[in-house]
């Protein structure tokens, strides 16, 4: 696990940005795994940029995001169908078709979670998983937990959670209650993991990620299996390692 701390949230982004344009470069038809939020914003910003310079290619790029809230469309402006177009998909030049985004609308969710798992198996796999973090330590929407499911599944999001995605939304009572989540084992299967981390609120969590005991209680922890792990947080996040 290698951590990097930069002195502030634009040049952690942008540390980000560098690390998956080097993995597009380096193999062009890469299988990225996307996250949501506000920490990558920046980061997708930054490839934006490089898009527009001619420095990066996506058009053989293929992507899976890690989850999406249940029974919200693709054209609400909270689900996060929107939130990739509006935010990195409609300024790249990559194909429609190698975009792939868990239907939170679906009337069968068992076999939307079987198919999903099997998308990313044909595609090869995840070669680059970026991830944010939750301040208790959820990774996609694996909340923590006596156990963890480890394929794509429902999830009842945690208090926590609402309340932390309840600045995205009018209300509390808006935010969804629960979600469809790619699992731990797909995450950990990835090729290479970033971990992206911003604000004092996500320093203990860091701190549990890195140094604490591995377990389902801090779903982060897990990543200290994994031999090619890359957390690039900020100052701030970095406070308590």
């Amino acid at each position: 696990m290698r951590v990097i701390i930069e002195k502030d949230y634009k040049a952690m982004s942008k540390k980000a940005a560098l690390l998956v344009a080097s993995q597009v470069r380096l193999k062009p038809d890469s299988v990225l795994g996307l996250a949501t939020g506000s920490t990558p914003l920046g980061m997708y910003d930054e490839l934006i940029e490089m898009y527009n310079k001619d420095e990066i290619d996506f058009s053989e790029a293929k992507t899976f995001n890690l989850d999406e809230y249940c029974n919200l469309s693709p054209e609400n402006p909270q689900s996060y169908h929107y939130y990739m177009n509006d935010n990195f998909f409609s300024y790249i030049n990559i194909p429609e078709k190698n975009i792939n985004i868990l239907d939170g609308m679906t009337d069968d969710v068992k076999r939307e979670c079987i198919e999903y798992d099997m998308k990313i198996k044909r595609a090869g796999g995840i070669d680059l998983q970026v991830l944010g973090i939750g301040p208790n330590g959820h990774i996609g929407f694996n909340e923590p937990g006596e156990r963890l499911n480890v394929k794509t599944h429902q999830v009842d999001l945690a208090e926590e959670t609402i309340e932390a995605n309840s600045r995205f939304f009018d209300s509390k009572e808006e935010v969804p209650k629960k979600a469809i989540t790619v699992g731990i084992a797909t995450i950990l299967k990835a090729r290479r993991i970033l971990l992206l981390a911003s604000g004092k609120n996500k320093a203990h969590a860091i701190k549990e990620t890195v140094s604490g005991h591995v377990s389902t209680q801090v779903p982060s922890s897990l990543l200290q299996t994994h031999p090619e792990v890359t957390i690039i947080i900020d100052e701030a996040a970095a406070e308590l390692i």
